[in-house]
């Protein structure tokens, strides 16, 4: 059974150059998500958040595999964030943050796979939070690169984007700040994680 990988079949939206901001157009895909706000480091809902978006999205991927015939790797952690002040991601105003943490689905992954999904996670991990959902979920024209490093360290890389990149562009926000996640940072050095970062944008 072949496995499909959406990060190869995707490239474009996987692999942004180091150093710079390439654009590009994102299509609308669906997503697994949950909301919440805080700083991710201390706050419960956050791990909550995370370990149902895996359960959940292991539990469709078997369920594909067993129904469907079909099997594609479970795709990276990402992120949506926002703040009432957009400098507060420069400055690392953590409580100030809110989220919606998110892992995208294929689209043979119907209502169906994911409510069978939802409920055995459930039988592991309790109630479902509220605002545990899949749809789908449109960028269009977006700036994005790649980050190597700590996660604090974002903060003069989105000073850049702000107040350089974007005004050169002629461009303004379109959407929440969006990172995905390619290294896992338990078993990452910080100084190794790769994370894209994506901010949807307009003309100004």
């Amino acid at each position: 059974m072949e496995k499909i990988d959406l990060k190869k079949v995707l490239k474009a939206l996987y692999s942004p150059p180091t150093g710079e901001f390439a654009v590009i157009e994102v299509p609308t895909m669906q997503f697994v998500k949950l909301d919440g706000e805080g700083d991710p480091n201390e706050s419960p809902s956050y791990k909550s958040a995370v370990e149902w978006l895996y359960s959940v999205s292991y539990a469709m991927k078997f369920a594909a595999k067993g129904k469907l015939g079909m099997d594609y790797v479970v795709p990276p952690l990402e992120g949506l964030w926002w703040a009432a002040d957009p400098k507060s991601f420069v400055r690392r105003d953590k409580d100030q943050w809110h989220w919606t943490m998110m892992i995208m689905a294929p689209d043979i992954i119907d209502w169906e796979i994911f409510s069978g999904a939802v409920a055995k996670a459930s039988k592991k991990l309790g109630q479902p939070p509220e605002g545990l959902r899949i749809e789908a979920y449109a960028e269009g024209l977006s700036l994005q690169t790649l980050h190597i490093g700590s996660y604090d360290d974002e903060g003069p890389v989105l000073a850049r984007l702000h107040d350089e990149v974007m005004p050169d562009k002629g461009m303004n926000f379109n959407g929440p700040h969006h990172e995905i996640y390619l290294g896992d940072p338990r078993k990452t050095e910080p100084s190794k994680l790769r994370t894209i970062l994506r901010q949807p944008v307009k003309s100004a």
